[in-house]
């Protein structure tokens, strides 16, 4: 076999993989939306053999062979980067063995089934063994990767979601917001009180209503319906594929905004998917780069954007149609709707200024579960002491408090800090576009996204994972991770003359 073929030997395989990996997504979508409960068994079932089986092509001996005769023959940057994405896919399958693969993925299974109703119930308790098992696998599949990737346990979940991603950098980033918080949180609601409160718009919203304003509003944003659904499930997620977007809302008739917002958040993402690379379709080098990016993208489009003023201007007309002509509908006074902080004990739906507290929480919290310095069954005690000393507010049941989050019981250990890291990325981006074209503010307020969408193509969305996290943000914006673009945001925002 030529040094050639052997590289379209690796092309050729990983696009069979990622087809079984669209295919798995669109199950767990019907699994969350439209599956009755009695498919609950079966669907575990299907899943976990489906994932055998995708594990099974991917620690095929062979890869390792071709990947070592690829990685040795001259390739384009675009190839090479391939091969570099192809090699840590390959490291994490070959780590951990099949019947891990299997027993992680049926204990996900059911453990997300039982934590629906335990959820709704408020019983911990009743989800508490089948998470065990979960948090147990969890860890020996960390274990083992660990070994091979040579870093601690944490880190090794963490590279599953953000590759090259580390704790040791992200505790610093924390530990400082944690430490700004107290104050710039209280001078916000200092100056909310002086300020005084908006006018609150009258409920009930119907849900009929609602569904025609979240498809016009991901409309404006530029989400395609051509290659996109728009469902409703327990829990607003983004999954499917290029060609076949899939976001889903949960709506509230007493507060229309959770919705639209969780919309405009799924968009970020499922815009992020639509805009990958063509020409690297299914192969890992035209992924999304890590969920740090991947969530800047969404919240790009949901905190920068559809709480700026000049979004909101435009959104304002688009809410007194849907909802009858209001008060609360008048730009100035959305506005301050908009970016209205309060400490809040649900994470979904945060303002920007508490949101990192809630991640930052999830983040210590698992940390200490998976290496052993907490038992899993004083998680909702030491949910609730962590929410006080941060927020200063105590959940009143596990419903709002350890139960809230779809994350932990479904195996995403290691997934949290992506949120604030994307939330830090997100500003630094926008900042960096704004500067750049003048038109992306001007667009927002006609409610026309297409400037910020083109600037977002051409710096992220197009470069799928040609680079790692750190360059593609240096190649964006001048410089790597910066958290004071996201301190000055905030100040500017909530503390300026607005």
């Amino acid at each position: 076999m030529t040094i050639k073929s052997a590289y379209q030997d690796l092309e050729h395989r990983f696009q069979r993989m990622a087809v079984f990996g669209e295919a798995m997504s669109v199950l767990h979508w019907d699994m969350a939306v439209m599956m009755p409960p009695g498919g609950a068994k079966p669907r575990s079932e299907q899943l976990a053999a489906m994932r055998v089986m995708h594990h099974a092509m991917m620690v095929d001996p062979a890869i390792g062979d071709l990947l070592d005769a690829a990685e040795a023959m001259p390739l384009d940057d675009w190839q090479e980067a391939n091969v570099r994405e192809m090699r840590r896919e390959y490291i994490h399958a070959t780590a951990v063995p099949s019947d891990l693969v299997e027993a992680l993925s049926m204990a996900c299974s059911d453990c997300e089934t039982t934590w629906r109703t335990a959820k709704k119930d408020n019983e911990f308790k009743a989800v508490l063994p089948e998470m065990e098992r979960v948090l147990s696998l969890s860890r020996e599949m960390g274990e083992a990767k660990a070994a091979k990737l040579n870093c601690g346990l944490y880190d090794a979940l963490l590279d599953q979601y953000e590759p090259l991603g580390k704790s040791a950098e992200i505790d610093p980033i924390f530990d400082d917001y944690a430490a700004f918080l107290p104050d710039f949180l209280q001078a916000v609601l200092d100056k909310q009180a002086r300020d005084g409160a908006p006018v609150q718009a009258n409920a009930p919203f119907p849900v009929d209503k609602q569904r025609e304003l979240t498809r016009h509003f991901a409309e404006a944003v530029g989400f395609s319906f051509a290659s996109g659904r728009l469902d409703e499930s327990a829990h607003p997620f983004s999954t499917g594929y290029k060609g076949d977007s899939r976001i889903t809302v949960r709506y509230d008739e007493n507060d229309y905004s959770q919705g639209l917002m969780a919309v405009m958040h799924e968009c970020g993402h499922a815009l992020y998917e639509q805009g990958l690379p063509d020409a690297w379709h299914n192969q890992p080098v035209g992924a999304a780069r890590g969920m740090a990016i991947h969530e800047s993208q969404s919240l790009i489009v949901e905190m920068q954007a559809c709480r700026s003023r000049e979004f909101v201007g435009w959104a304002s007309a688009s809410l007194a149609r849907a909802f009858g002509e209001q008060a609360a509908f008048e730009p100035d006074n959305l506005y301050r709707q908009y970016i209205r902080v309060k400490p809040d004990f649900i994470r979904v739906d945060a303002d920007e200024v508490t949101y990192p507290a809630h991640v930052i929480l999830r983040y210590r919290l698992e940390k200490a579960l998976l290496e052993g310095d907490m038992k899993l069954a004083d998680l909702p005690g030491a949910w609730n002491d962590g929410m006080q000393k941060l927020l200063g507010i105590t959940p009143p049941t596990d419903t709002v408090g350890c139960m809230q989050d779809i994350h932990w019981y479904d195996g995403a250990w290691g997934y949290f800090p992506t949120y604030t890291l994307g939330a830090m990325t997100a500003a630094q981006l926008f900042k960096a576009a704004t500067d750049a074209d003048p038109d992306i503010e001007a667009g927002l307020a006609r409610g026309d996204f297409t400037p910020l969408l083109s600037w977002l193509r051409d710096h992220i969305h197009s470069q799928g994972s040609r680079w790692n996290t750190r360059e593609l943000t240096e190649r964006a914006t001048g410089r790597a991770l910066d958290p004071q673009a996201f301190k000055d945001h905030l100040r500017n925002r909530y503390l300026g003359d607005a």
